[in-house]
This record gives structure tokens, sequence and C-alpha cells, in this order.
């Protein structure tokens, strides 16, 4: 698809979402979608909406943004897979239906982007008390940020009381497309143990190898 479809403000994002899954929902049957694959993310969409609507009161708490970035990247990262899967190369979804849904259109002229091949090292930063602070670059660059075709990087996260056998234990995610990424912590949270795994992630939902695990400690 054409350049990065997904609105990056979260109201914009929201107002985006609503109507693309309202119309994936009303025309599942159509486009041969299994009957399991949008509930789910259906459920993504009310804990967001609900998760935004507390972040806009002015009362607000650090857990509430929080909450709202969190349920965010879950909903964008299911909704990237889901329009990978059954909604760019579907022969029962037709270009107006893309356009109601609020796709652009594949350009087949466009050079695909392949999937990110390297790998991110990040550098935590946990001088602010209830913080913790996400730098990365490519691995082996001299300046932070992504490298080229790279939408942004996933960081896939947890409080661990050990550390982790695997990526696997890491079961919460994080999207960022410009560095740095933070993490904002609760006053219970403070001297827990926060482990990190980068990975990039092109635009089409494509991800890249996984980093290295990385620990710090909820200052």
């Amino acid at each position: 698809m054409a350049g990065d479809y997904v609105p990056h403000s979260d109201g914009a994002f929201l107002e985006w979402a609503k109507p693309l899954i309202a119309y994936a929902a009303a025309h599942a049957a159509g486009f041969n979608i299994p009957q399991g694959v949008l509930p789910p993310i259906q459920a993504q969409l009310t804990a967001f909406e609900a998760a935004f609507e507390t972040a806009q009161n002015p009362n607000r708490g650090k857990v509430d943004v929080l909450n709202k970035n969190e349920t965010k990247a879950a909903l964008e990262s299911s909704l990237r897979g889901f329009i990978k899967a059954y909604i760019v190369y579907n022969p029962a979804v037709s270009d107006a239906d893309k356009e109601s849904m609020g796709l652009p259109l594949r350009d087949p002229t466009r050079t695909p982007v392949p999937p990110p091949s390297t790998i991110p090292e990040i550098e935590l930063d946990s001088s602010i008390i209830r913080q913790v602070t996400v730098h990365f670059k490519d691995n082996g660059s001299e300046k932070r940020g992504k490298p080229a075709g790279v939408h942004g990087i996933e960081l896939r996260w947890a409080l661990l009381d050990n550390p982790p056998s695997s990526v696997e234990d890491l079961t919460k995610s994080a999207f960022d497309t410009a560095s740095p990424y933070t993490f904002t912590f609760d006053e219970a949270e403070r001297g827990k143990a926060l482990y990190i795994c980068p990975r990039w992630e092109n635009n089409k939902g494509d991800k890249g190898p996984l980093g290295e695990i990385v620990k710090a400690i909820v200052p």
C-alpha cells in the first residue's frame, strides 16, 4: 500500500479505525473473513476508545496515559496484521471497498519494501523517577533513530520478578516511530525489573529480527 496509511495522532487514529472495523465486520462474509478474526480486534477498539477518553480528562494520571498508549499500540499492531492478511491481497475486496475503509490503493509499479533485516540497539535512561526512556538506533550506527525503509520499532516488554527465559515471556508490546520512547510507571512499580526486546517494523507491518533483551530497574 502507498505510504503509511495509519494516522499518527490518537484522535485521528481512532476516527480511522472505527469505520474501518465496522465496514470490515459488515462485509466479513463477502470478504471471506473467518468468524473468529474480528471479535478480538473489536474488543481492542473498545479498550482503546475507553482509554483514550479517560486520557482526555484533565485529572488523568500517568497510568491512564500509559494505558492509552498500550491499547493503541495493541490495536494498531492487530489492524496492520489484519489488513495485510485479509484485505490487501483479497480478491473479494474491491478498490471501492478499500477506499471506504480509509485505505490507499496499491501502486503496482512501486518497488516493494522488504522486511527489516537489521537489529536495533537500545539504550535505557532511568534518570527520571517512575520513567524509563528508550533511545534506539540501528545496529552499528552512530546516529539515533531508525534506518531507511523502517517505519518504527516494536518494544516487547514486561515487568518480571525473574529474568525471562525467552522473548515469549515479554507479553506486552509498545510501538514508536521516532526515538526516544518513554515508559511511564506507577509508584507501586518502582524498584521492579523492566525487560525490553526490540525489533524494527516496516510500513507493511513486516517485522525484523529480535534484538537483545535489555534490563532496567524502574526508578
